[in-house]
Protein backbone atom coordinates (compact mmCIF):
# COMPACT_ATOMS: atom_id res chain seq x y z
CA UNK A 1 0.00 0.00 0.00
CA UNK A 2 1.62 3.41 -1.08
CA UNK A 3 1.66 5.81 1.67
CA UNK A 4 1.72 8.74 -0.73
CA UNK A 5 1.11 9.51 -4.64
CA UNK A 6 3.68 10.68 -7.05
CA UNK A 7 2.79 13.53 -8.93
CA UNK A 8 4.60 14.03 -12.56
CA UNK A 9 5.89 17.51 -10.99
CA UNK A 10 7.58 15.63 -7.76
CA UNK A 11 11.17 14.72 -9.76
CA UNK A 12 11.24 18.15 -11.28
CA UNK A 13 10.54 19.80 -7.75
CA UNK A 14 13.37 17.66 -6.80
CA UNK A 15 15.41 18.58 -9.40
CA UNK A 16 15.29 22.24 -9.13
CA UNK A 17 15.39 22.25 -5.10
CA UNK A 18 18.62 19.50 -5.51
CA UNK A 19 20.11 22.35 -8.04
CA UNK A 20 19.80 24.95 -5.88
CA UNK A 21 21.66 23.24 -3.15
CA UNK A 22 24.53 22.27 -5.45
CA UNK A 23 24.90 26.15 -5.77
CA UNK A 24 26.08 26.48 -2.65
CA UNK A 25 28.82 23.84 -3.21
CA UNK A 26 29.85 25.43 -6.78
CA UNK A 27 30.06 28.50 -4.62
CA UNK A 28 32.32 27.29 -2.48
CA UNK A 29 34.20 25.24 -4.68
CA UNK A 30 34.62 28.28 -7.59
CA UNK A 31 36.06 30.42 -4.55
CA UNK A 32 39.06 28.53 -3.69
CA UNK A 33 39.75 27.69 -7.35
CA UNK A 34 39.47 31.41 -8.67
CA UNK A 35 42.07 32.50 -5.53
CA UNK A 36 43.61 29.66 -6.47
CA UNK A 37 44.49 30.64 -9.89
CA UNK A 38 44.86 34.22 -9.20
CA UNK A 39 47.94 33.17 -6.75
CA UNK A 40 49.21 30.64 -8.70
CA UNK A 41 52.35 33.10 -9.33
CA UNK A 42 53.11 34.03 -5.36
CA UNK A 43 52.53 30.13 -4.97
CA UNK A 44 55.50 29.30 -7.94
CA UNK A 45 57.53 31.99 -6.54
CA UNK A 46 57.52 31.71 -2.67
CA UNK A 47 56.27 27.97 -1.82
CA UNK A 48 55.44 27.61 1.22
CA UNK A 49 58.07 30.44 2.77
CA UNK A 50 55.39 32.85 1.83
CA UNK A 51 53.44 31.45 5.39
CA UNK A 52 56.41 31.68 7.42
CA UNK A 53 58.68 34.32 6.65
CA UNK A 54 57.35 38.17 8.03
CA UNK A 55 58.96 40.21 5.10
CA UNK A 56 56.49 42.12 3.09
CA UNK A 57 58.25 44.28 0.82
CA UNK A 58 56.72 44.76 -2.46
CA UNK A 59 59.40 47.39 -4.35
CA UNK A 60 61.81 44.30 -3.65
CA UNK A 61 59.66 41.24 -4.32
CA UNK A 62 60.21 40.04 -1.29
CA UNK A 63 56.53 39.08 -0.01
CA UNK A 64 55.91 36.55 3.29
CA UNK A 65 52.63 36.61 5.15
CA UNK A 66 53.28 35.37 9.02
CA UNK A 67 53.28 38.55 10.01
CA UNK A 68 49.25 39.03 8.83
CA UNK A 69 48.55 35.35 9.83
CA UNK A 70 49.35 36.03 13.06
CA UNK A 71 47.75 39.52 13.39
CA UNK A 72 44.13 37.85 12.37
CA UNK A 73 44.47 34.88 14.03
CA UNK A 74 45.86 36.72 17.46
CA UNK A 75 43.06 39.28 17.16
CA UNK A 76 40.44 36.40 16.68
CA UNK A 77 41.29 34.48 19.28
CA UNK A 78 41.58 37.12 21.89
CA UNK A 79 38.33 38.70 21.01
CA UNK A 80 36.82 35.09 20.93
CA UNK A 81 37.85 34.72 24.86
CA UNK A 82 36.31 37.96 25.81
CA UNK A 83 32.97 37.32 24.04
CA UNK A 84 32.32 34.11 24.67
CA UNK A 85 31.54 34.00 28.31
CA UNK A 86 29.58 36.93 27.93
CA UNK A 87 27.35 35.92 24.72
CA UNK A 88 26.78 32.74 26.22
CA UNK A 89 25.98 34.55 29.56
CA UNK A 90 23.61 36.82 27.85
CA UNK A 91 21.90 33.92 26.35
CA UNK A 92 21.21 32.33 29.61
CA UNK A 93 19.74 34.93 31.01
CA UNK A 94 17.44 35.80 28.18
CA UNK A 95 16.49 31.91 28.16
CA UNK A 96 16.07 30.97 31.52
CA UNK A 97 16.36 33.81 34.32
CA UNK A 98 14.91 37.19 32.17
CA UNK A 99 11.82 38.31 33.58
CA UNK A 100 8.98 38.13 30.83
CA UNK A 101 8.88 41.99 30.20
CA UNK A 102 12.41 42.56 29.55
CA UNK A 103 13.21 39.58 27.31
CA UNK A 104 11.94 40.73 24.04
CA UNK A 105 13.26 44.25 24.51
CA UNK A 106 16.73 42.76 25.28
CA UNK A 107 16.49 40.21 23.01
CA UNK A 108 15.54 43.03 19.90
CA UNK A 109 18.68 45.17 21.63
CA UNK A 110 21.18 42.55 20.78
CA UNK A 111 19.99 41.89 17.66
CA UNK A 112 20.51 45.29 16.70
CA UNK A 113 24.09 45.14 17.40
CA UNK A 114 24.17 42.64 15.07
CA UNK A 115 23.06 44.93 12.10
CA UNK A 116 25.30 48.05 12.89
CA UNK A 117 27.65 48.71 10.04
CA UNK A 118 31.36 47.77 10.64
CA UNK A 119 32.53 51.01 9.79
CA UNK A 120 30.15 52.26 12.32
CA UNK A 121 32.19 50.26 14.85
CA UNK A 122 35.73 51.69 13.67
CA UNK A 123 34.97 55.35 14.16
CA UNK A 124 33.00 54.27 17.44
CA UNK A 125 36.21 52.42 18.53
CA UNK A 126 37.95 55.48 17.06
CA UNK A 127 36.73 58.48 19.26
CA UNK A 128 35.41 56.40 22.48
CA UNK A 129 36.97 53.17 22.87
CA UNK A 130 40.92 54.15 22.39
CA UNK A 131 41.26 56.65 24.71
CA UNK A 132 40.40 54.56 27.07
CA UNK A 133 42.21 52.07 26.31
CA UNK A 134 44.83 54.48 26.21
CA UNK A 135 44.14 55.33 29.84
CA UNK A 136 43.98 51.80 30.91
CA UNK A 137 47.08 51.03 29.07
CA UNK A 138 49.16 54.09 30.71
CA UNK A 139 47.47 53.22 34.47
CA UNK A 140 48.81 49.74 34.23
CA UNK A 141 51.92 49.11 36.71
CA UNK A 142 55.50 48.87 36.08
CA UNK A 143 55.75 45.21 37.43
CA UNK A 144 52.70 43.87 34.99
CA UNK A 145 54.39 45.69 31.52
CA UNK A 146 57.63 43.67 32.34
CA UNK A 147 55.42 40.62 31.09
CA UNK A 148 55.91 40.06 27.18
CA UNK A 149 52.17 40.41 26.83
CA UNK A 150 51.83 43.79 28.58
CA UNK A 151 54.48 45.59 27.12
CA UNK A 152 54.88 48.07 24.84
CA UNK A 153 54.02 51.92 24.87
CA UNK A 154 50.31 53.29 25.70
CA UNK A 155 48.77 54.40 22.27
CA UNK A 156 45.24 53.31 22.25
CA UNK A 157 45.73 51.94 18.99
CA UNK A 158 46.98 47.80 18.72
CA UNK A 159 45.94 44.90 19.32
CA UNK A 160 43.60 44.86 22.56
CA UNK A 161 41.64 47.67 20.76
CA UNK A 162 41.25 45.66 18.09
CA UNK A 163 40.35 42.86 20.21
CA UNK A 164 37.80 44.69 22.27
CA UNK A 165 35.66 45.61 18.83
CA UNK A 166 35.76 42.18 17.41
CA UNK A 167 34.26 41.30 20.83
CA UNK A 168 31.59 43.85 20.93
CA UNK A 169 30.71 42.67 16.89
CA UNK A 170 30.71 38.86 17.78
CA UNK A 171 28.55 39.03 20.93
CA UNK A 172 25.22 39.45 19.32
CA UNK A 173 25.71 36.66 16.82
CA UNK A 174 26.76 34.50 19.63
CA UNK A 175 24.35 34.89 21.92
CA UNK A 176 21.65 34.60 19.17
CA UNK A 177 22.15 31.31 18.44
CA UNK A 178 23.40 30.23 21.30
CA UNK A 179 19.88 31.35 22.43
CA UNK A 180 18.34 29.33 20.21
CA UNK A 181 19.97 26.38 20.95
CA UNK A 182 19.04 27.05 24.57
CA UNK A 183 15.43 27.32 23.48
CA UNK A 184 15.65 24.29 21.46
CA UNK A 185 16.37 22.33 24.36
CA UNK A 186 13.15 19.93 25.76
CA UNK A 187 11.64 21.40 28.52
CA UNK A 188 11.41 17.89 30.02
CA UNK A 189 15.40 18.05 30.76
CA UNK A 190 14.96 21.41 33.11
CA UNK A 191 11.95 19.67 34.47
CA UNK A 192 13.37 16.49 35.19
CA UNK A 193 16.14 18.10 37.05
CA UNK A 194 13.89 20.19 38.73
CA UNK A 195 11.99 17.84 39.86
CA UNK A 196 14.46 15.75 41.34
CA UNK A 197 15.39 18.09 43.88
CA UNK A 198 17.96 20.67 41.86
CA UNK A 199 18.30 24.54 41.80
CA UNK A 200 17.28 27.06 38.81
CA UNK A 201 21.08 27.01 38.39
CA UNK A 202 21.49 23.53 38.47
CA UNK A 203 18.88 23.04 36.02
CA UNK A 204 20.35 25.47 33.75
CA UNK A 205 23.52 23.41 33.76
CA UNK A 206 21.83 20.22 32.36
CA UNK A 207 20.59 22.49 29.75
CA UNK A 208 24.14 23.05 28.88
CA UNK A 209 25.21 19.98 28.72
CA UNK A 210 22.75 18.97 26.31
CA UNK A 211 23.20 21.73 24.33
CA UNK A 212 27.23 21.85 24.54
CA UNK A 213 27.46 20.76 20.76
CA UNK A 214 24.94 23.60 19.56
CA UNK A 215 27.03 26.34 22.11
CA UNK A 216 30.12 25.49 20.18
CA UNK A 217 28.66 25.90 16.81
CA UNK A 218 27.64 29.42 17.61
CA UNK A 219 30.80 30.28 19.34
CA UNK A 220 32.66 28.88 15.85
CA UNK A 221 30.08 31.33 13.83
CA UNK A 222 31.86 33.94 15.78
CA UNK A 223 35.11 32.97 15.46
CA UNK A 224 34.64 32.82 12.25
CA UNK A 225 32.94 36.39 11.82
CA UNK A 226 36.12 37.73 13.88
CA UNK A 227 38.50 36.44 11.34
CA UNK A 228 36.55 38.10 8.49
CA UNK A 229 36.50 41.88 9.73
CA UNK A 230 38.12 43.95 8.05
CA UNK A 231 36.99 48.19 8.11
CA UNK A 232 36.24 47.56 12.17
CA UNK A 233 40.09 46.37 12.65
CA UNK A 234 41.97 47.96 10.24
CA UNK A 235 40.67 51.58 11.76
CA UNK A 236 42.08 50.71 15.05
CA UNK A 237 44.90 47.98 15.00
CA UNK A 238 47.50 50.53 14.09
CA UNK A 239 48.08 48.52 11.01
CA UNK A 240 52.10 48.02 11.56
CA UNK A 241 53.71 44.64 9.72
CA UNK A 242 55.27 42.65 12.89
CA UNK A 243 55.02 40.23 15.05
CA UNK A 244 54.58 40.73 18.63
CA UNK A 245 53.04 39.07 21.47
CA UNK A 246 52.31 42.48 23.27
CA UNK A 247 48.30 42.93 23.65
CA UNK A 248 49.40 47.43 23.23
CA UNK A 249 51.13 46.87 20.38
CA UNK A 250 50.06 47.63 16.93
CA UNK A 251 49.75 45.05 14.46
CA UNK A 252 48.02 43.76 10.86
CA UNK A 253 45.76 41.48 9.84
CA UNK A 254 44.76 39.49 6.50
CA UNK A 255 41.63 41.03 5.76
CA UNK A 256 43.00 44.62 6.54
CA UNK A 257 46.05 44.34 4.46
CA UNK A 258 44.18 42.98 1.14
CA UNK A 259 41.76 46.26 1.71
CA UNK A 260 44.80 48.45 1.95
CA UNK A 261 46.71 47.21 -1.08
CA UNK A 262 44.90 45.97 -3.52
CA UNK A 263 43.48 48.77 -4.83
CA UNK A 264 47.13 50.30 -5.28
CA UNK A 265 48.69 47.21 -6.35
CA UNK A 266 50.59 47.31 -10.11
CA UNK A 267 53.04 44.58 -10.13
CA UNK A 268 51.62 40.97 -10.72
CA UNK A 269 53.35 39.03 -8.26
CA UNK A 270 52.05 41.61 -5.58
CA UNK A 271 48.74 41.18 -6.66
CA UNK A 272 49.23 37.26 -6.76
CA UNK A 273 50.64 37.63 -3.00
CA UNK A 274 47.74 39.43 -2.03
CA UNK A 275 45.67 36.69 -3.67
CA UNK A 276 47.38 34.18 -1.38
CA UNK A 277 46.45 36.15 1.55
CA UNK A 278 42.87 35.87 0.85
CA UNK A 279 43.37 32.09 0.14
CA UNK A 280 45.11 31.55 3.21
CA UNK A 281 42.47 33.10 4.69
CA UNK A 282 40.01 31.10 2.93
CA UNK A 283 41.44 28.33 3.89
CA UNK A 284 41.69 28.85 7.32
CA UNK A 285 38.13 29.31 7.85
CA UNK A 286 37.40 26.41 6.11
CA UNK A 287 39.31 24.07 8.52
CA UNK A 288 38.04 25.82 11.67
CA UNK A 289 34.71 25.23 10.35
CA UNK A 290 35.31 21.85 9.46
CA UNK A 291 37.63 21.18 13.14
CA UNK A 292 34.72 22.29 14.78
CA UNK A 293 31.99 20.09 12.55
CA UNK A 294 34.35 17.13 13.56
CA UNK A 295 34.12 18.14 16.98
CA UNK A 296 30.47 18.59 17.16
CA UNK A 297 30.22 14.81 15.55
CA UNK A 298 32.51 13.31 18.33
CA UNK A 299 30.45 14.71 20.93
CA UNK A 300 27.02 14.09 19.87
CA UNK A 301 28.35 10.71 19.20
CA UNK A 302 29.88 10.24 22.78
CA UNK A 303 26.39 11.45 24.03
CA UNK A 304 23.86 8.60 24.44
CA UNK A 305 20.50 9.58 26.35
CA UNK A 306 20.52 12.63 28.58
CA UNK A 307 20.37 12.23 31.85
CA UNK A 308 19.76 14.53 34.62
CA UNK A 309 21.28 12.43 37.47
CA UNK A 310 24.73 14.09 37.55
CA UNK A 311 23.15 17.61 39.05
CA UNK A 312 21.06 15.92 41.73
CA UNK A 313 22.11 17.52 45.19
CA UNK A 314 23.41 15.65 47.72
CA UNK A 315 20.85 15.72 49.58
CA UNK A 316 18.19 14.74 47.40
CA UNK A 317 20.42 11.90 46.50
CA UNK A 318 20.33 10.41 50.05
Amino acid sequence: MKLFRTRAGDPVFSFLTGSFALVIVLVVAGIGVILWHESSLSIRAFGFNFLRTTTWDPVAGDLGALTYIWGTLYSSILALLIAGPIAIGIAIFLTDQCPAWLRQPLVFITELLASIPSIVYGLWGIFVLVPYVRQFESAMPDWLRAWPIFSGPAMGVGMLAAALVLAIMVVPFTSSMTREVLQAVPGTQREGALALGATRWEATKVALHYARTGIIGAVMLGFGRALGETMAVMMVMGNTPKISLSMFAPQYTMASVINAEFTEATEPLHISALAEIGLVLFGITLLINMASRMLIWRMARQRSRPTVTAVVPAEASA
